[in-house]
C-alpha cells in the first residue's frame, strides 16, 4: 500500500463535511420479506474538503499537498475532528478507554482498536494511525509508565515490555488519524480577485492500510 506518513494541515480542512458509508445488499423475496447482508465488516469514511478556502495562499498549499501525493496515488493522514480520540467528543483520552485484549502470560503485542456500540452489536475498528505520543496503556487497571511499552505509529500495534498475566485486561487511550487518499486526480479553482479565489470541494476516502 502506497502511503505517506504525513497529516493534511488541519486549517486546510476547516469547514469539511464527512460521514460513514455502509454497503448493504437487500434482496426482496416474493413473500415481501427481505434478505439483507453486507460484504463490508467495517464502515468507510468519506470527506469533502477545500470548499471553504478563499485565500490563494491556502489554495496553493493544498495544491502542493495534492501534487506531493500524486493525486489518488498515495494515502495520507487526516484528522477527522468528529472522531479522533479513544474517548467521547470533548473528553480527554484515558488509559482505560478501550479494551485491547486479555493477557495469557505470553502475548506482548496488542492492536489498538475503538469500539462503536454496545455488547454483541458493537463494531470494533482497528486503529492503524495513532498519534504516537498520545497513547496511554493500562494492564488490569494499572496505568503503565511510557517506558514500559512501545507504539508503532504506522500500524497501531502496541508492544509491552512484559507479557500481562493470564486474565489481566489490557486497555488503552489515544488520539488517532484516519488514513485516506484523494478520490480525484483533478483540482478546480476559480480566481475571484487578486488575493482571493474559490476551490471546488475535494473528496477524500478512507483506505485500509
Amino acid at each position: 500500500m502506497s502511503f505517506h506518513e504525513v497529516r493534511l494541515p488541519a486549517r486546510l480542512a476547516f469547514g469539511s463535511t464527512g460521514g460513514v458509508e455502509r454497503r448493504t445488499e437487500v434482496v426482496t423475496l416474493a413473500s415481501g420479506f427481505e434478505r439483507r447482508s453486507s460484504p463490508w465488516a467495517l464502515g468507510r469514511r468519506h470527506y469533502l474538503i477545500g470548499a471553504n478556502l478563499k485565500s490563494l495562499a491556502d489554495m496553493a498549499e493544498l495544491t502542493a499537498f495534492f501534487e506531493a501525493r500524486r493525486g489518488r496515488l498515495y494515502g495520507f493522514r487526516f484528522r477527522d475532528f468528529a472522531d479522533f480520540a479513544s474517548c467521547g467528543p470533548g473528553g480527554t483520552p484515558a488509559a482505560t478507554d478501550q479494551t485491547l485484549g486479555t493477557g495469557d502470560g505470553s502475548q506482548t503485542g496488542f492492536q489498538l482498536v475503538k469500539r462503536y456500540g454496545d455488547a454483541e452489536s458493537a463494531v470494533e475498528r482497528p486503529i492503524s494511525k495513532p498519534v504516537e505520543s498520545s497513547v496511554r496503556v493500562a494492564v488490569g487497571g494499572t496505568v503503565l509508565p511510557e517506558a514500559a511499552f512501545a507504539t508503532d505509529a504506522t500500524t497501531g500495534l502496541v508492544t509491552l515490555d512484559a507479557p500481562p498475566g493470564p486474565g489481566l485486561v489490557v486497555t488503552a487511550g489515544f488520539l488517532f488519524d484516519t488514513p485516506v487518499r484523494f478520490e480525484t486526480d483533478r483540482l478546480e479553482m476559480t480566481l475571484e480577485s487578486f488575493n482571493a479565489g474559490r476551490m471546488a470541494a475535494i473528496p477524500l476516502i478512507e483506505i485500509r492500510v
